[in-house]
């Protein structure tokens, strides 16, 4: 893999609710499948920092704030990620994301603070989406760590729900392309977090989960990022 692109990735909240693989099914292109766990589909929303995004030989890095809501998927047997949108505040990278990775990314007008380090972090995350002649889609919440930073055992759910290094997408002609992602192992911490505010399930066809959300905060992490291939 020659990276196109690297990152890096803080103050990201995975916050993750169980559902019916059926749902999820419903709003999959063909040939992308539900991967569960232990019989459960997921859908989970992210907010996160995504800092020193560079381009191979740019040398410029653009910094924003990036929302998405995500399930999780197979492709003829290999695991992955499927994003129904991602929300970011920055123009030219929303633009540069759509152009090179043909993913659905959303302008958005993004608020976020942040007070102290390591398991004392707290950030503060809100959003509006911004692109006009879609749904609106907004967030409010506070979230962060609420103890020890840990990288996640083989086999467990959090393993299943983080340690994803490919996602998938298609064209308006239905053909699926995927993009691969290379980062050292998640170290994560299980998080609190208090969502005043999440439209993203509305936003995107869905009716809201029942139940509290699975929730993990994970340390900075930096990134590298593949061009896409047709599949």
């Amino acid at each position: 893999m020659r990276p196109l692109l690297s990152m890096r990735w803080r103050d990201l909240l995975f916050a993750h609710w169980p559902v019916d693989p059926a749902t999820v099914a419903a709003e999959l292109p063909e040939g992308v499948s539900v991967d569960t766990y232990e019989g459960e589909a997921y859908l989970g929303v992210v907010p996160f920092v995504m800092g020193d995004i560079r381009v191979r030989g740019a040398p410029l890095g653009l910094q924003f704030g990036e929302l998405n809501l995500r399930t999780y998927v197979t492709v003829d047997g290999t695991p992955g990620v499927y994003f129904f949108n991602l929300d970011a505040d920055d123009r030219i990278g929303v633009t540069l994301a759509r152009k090179l990775f043909r993913l659905p990314y959303y302008r958005a007008e993004m608020d976020i603070e942040t007070t102290g380090r390591d398991t004392d972090r707290e950030v503060s995350f809100r959003s509006r989406r911004r692109t006009t002649g879609v749904s609106p889609a907004r967030f409010d919440g506070r979230y962060g760590p609420d103890a020890a930073f840990t990288t996640p055992e083989a086999g467990s759910r959090a393993e299943f729900l983080t340690e994803r290094y490919r996602f998938y997408t298609t064209d308006d002609g239905g053909r699926i392309y995927y993009g691969d992602i290379d980062h050292e192992p998640w170290s994560l911490a299980d998080a609190t977090a208090d969502i005043e505010e999440n439209t993203l399930f509305e936003a995107n066809g869905f009716d809201r989960p029942e139940g509290e959300p699975i929730l993990h905060f994970a340390a900075p992490i930096d990134v590298t990022a593949d061009r896409i291939r047709r599949r």
